[in-house]
């Protein structure tokens, strides 16, 4: 018998629906938490809450387990971890999730309930995911930026080697639900640089969006929640369609459409020791690849001005000193080395229209920053 007549194989695939469901009140009346719980029963929940939203919402804990009598749902004692981005630099947080995951007995037929920011949702999910090779994740996001965005992605991660995101894995939520009653408690700063990936997503994918946005730039600022739920759910269901309905899901393709902006805000975020929020670098991560594709002769003058005017309307940085950092380049390998193969960005042609490079010298992204600075 040939080498050949001895290899085997078989494809398959896996069917997923993922699900997003927006409340004012996921605890409460409505009861949207228990709508996606309903086919899990009997379910054990563990609920695993960013310590910022605590201090916002200090009842939260208490209120979870009485939400949890009532639906009767088997919910362990809430667990507070530290958010922000330093929960993602090492592994005290991740390891904290695991032993209240191993203490609680929590099977694979369990859940963990992710309450937070983008980056308590990052931890919280790559330590699901590790715990038992995988235990189902509902998340419910607690800012603008993790609504609009990371809320709605299949990725988990932590920081190492100073590396946005080196240590993660691909790994649904079972669920998402908006709760828009946390996004009342954010500051002002918080409030709008989540708006960053709600720009980042119509500047390739919908023109009408970012015309929404540009008409309602002040009453964004003014945090008008009418006018930020209609943004954040078309921002979200850009986001969810490109990941159900794009053919790529899990990135195994070289184009990232949806990190538009961002291979110099994951440098920029550690160059600044993490002072700048990840909104704010991938509102200058944005200025900066559109000014590179106005330089590239893709995009024109009038565009490339009304695109940074949205984002000075939006309160929202396009400069900071740590562009002139000669290491800023370097972001430029580590994104390559991040999405495998060849180095590929996206730039723009006109709102709406991207296009791919796969070359980008250092000499066109020092004159880019020059002409923002």
């Amino acid at each position: 018998m040939s080498d050949s007549q001895n290899n085997l194989s078989s494809p398959f695939s896996v069917e997923w629906t993922h699900q997003l469901l927006n409340t004012d009140s996921a605890f409460g009346a409505n009861d949207a938490l228990a709508q996606v719980c309903s086919p899990l029963y009997p379910v054990k929940l563990l609920p695993i809450i960013d310590d910022g939203v605590i201090e916002h919402h200090p009842s939260l804990a208490e209120t979870i387990q009485q939400w949890g009598m009532t639906a009767s749902v088997n919910c362990c004692p809430p667990v507070i971890i530290k958010g922000g981005e330093q929960s993602k630099n090492n592994f005290a947080c991740v390891e904290q999730i695991l032993e209240a995951i191993h203490n609680d007995h929590l099977c694979r037929k369990s859940v963990v309930l992710a309450i937070g920011g983008g980056a308590a949702l990052d931890v919280i999910g790559f330590a699901a995911s590790i715990a038992h090779r995988g235990i189902p994740l509902i998340r419910i996001p607690t800012t603008t930026l993790s609504a609009c965005d990371s809320g709605l992605g299949v990725k988990n991660g932590i920081n190492y080697f100073g590396k946005k995101n080196f240590l993660g894995v691909f790994d649904p939520p079972y669920a998402v639900i908006n709760d828009y009653s946390f996004l009342t408690t954010l500051n002002d700063r918080h409030w709008i640089s989540g708006m960053s990936e709600a720009v980042k997503v119509a500047l390739i994918k919908d023109d009408s969006l970012f015309d929404t946005i540009e008409s309602n730039a002040e009453t964004l600022v003014n945090r008008n929640m009418d006018v930020a739920k209609s943004i954040i759910m078309r921002s979200a269901d850009l986001h969810l369609h490109h990941i159900t309905e794009a053919g790529d899901p899990f990135e195994k393709n070289e184009s990232r459409p949806l990190d538009f902006g961002h291979w110099s805000a994951h440098k920029l975020e550690p160059l600044t020791e993490f002072t700048l929020t990840h909104g704010e670098a991938v509102s200058i991560g944005l200025a900066l690849d559109v000014t590179i594709s106005k330089r590239l002769g893709f995009l024109d003058e009038h565009t490339h001005r009304r695109i940074l005017s949205l984002l000075h309307s939006l309160n929202l940085p396009t400069t900071h000193e740590a562009l002139l950092n000669p290491e800023l380049i370097g972001g430029l390998e580590e994104f390559r080395e991040h999405i495998g193969g060849k180095l590929t960005l996206l730039m723009l042609e006109g709102i709406g229209k991207p296009i791919e490079i796969h070359e980008l010298d250092s000499e066109t992204v020092r004159q880019a920053i020059d002409e923002l600075m």
